[in-house]
């Protein structure tokens, strides 16, 4: 799963990766959870555009918003399959920006966690949905979760879980592109080249915790 993760890097390196127009206004984060504010991408008429929606797929025929804390991952394996999800798949995604993610290890009776990275050390997208939940009174409610796939070799030692972290070449047919068959064929582990990682302290577990702290290395 991905329950944790960063985006510290300034609005001005996002645009240049990710092919923006306009610097997103971007406050250095080291420890994003679950119900709070992220940065998304999408490409509604063609163009990629920054926005901000809640961590936390609420759908469009919930009763209430509280089922987006739930719904942070989205299984790869069952995304086309699951009511929460299919029609986002379909025709609602959106690129999930980090620069990092936390995953927990069990060991001696406790879990350790570790923060992985890519070693280019350069923002990346994580494959994501999203969704606008219209609550009885008040503004809409635009929130997304993120698609998670099998470990790859470096990430498999701590979790059997990880984001899908999209290449650059695949972002464009992710955003817009067509069948669900092909959709689902970028929904693969990442190179185990990408990534590194590192055991971090106790202090990322409290979310309010929310400094370079969080990723200092043992």
């Amino acid at each position: 799963m991905c329950g944790r993760f960063t985006l510290a890097s300034p609005g001005k390196i996002v645009a240049e990766v990710f092919g923006l127009d306009e610097q997103p206004f971007l406050i250095p984060r080291f420890n994003i959870a679950p119900t709070q504010d992220v940065t998304v991408v999408r490409a509604p008429s063609g163009r990629r555009q920054a926005a901000t929606q809640q961590w936390g797929l609420v759908p469009s025929w919930a009763r209430d918003e509280s089922i987006g804390s739930r719904l942070i991952n989205a299984r790869a394996e069952t995304v086309a399959e699951k009511p929460a999800f299919r029609a986002a798949l379909r025709a609602r995604r959106c690129l999930v920006i980090a620069d990092g993610f936390y995953e927990w290890q069990a060991a001696s009776g406790r879990k350790q966690p570790w923060y992985f990275r890519a070693s280019h050390g350069l923002p990346f997208a994580f494959a994501g949905l999203w969704e606008r939940w219209q609550p009885p009174s008040g503004d809409a409610i635009e929130s997304c979760t993120i698609v998670t796939t099998e470990a790859n070799e470096v990430v498999r030692p701590i979790h059997e879980r990880m984001p899908v972290i999209l290449a650059q070449e695949c972002l464009d047919r992710w955003l817009t592109g067509g069948s669900v068959d092909e959709l689902q064929g970028l929904l693969r582990p990442a190179p185990e080249e990408l990534l590194q990682g590192y055991p971090v302290g106790l202090g990322v577990n409290n979310p309010a915790n929310d400094d370079p702290s969080c990723i200092a290395p043992l």
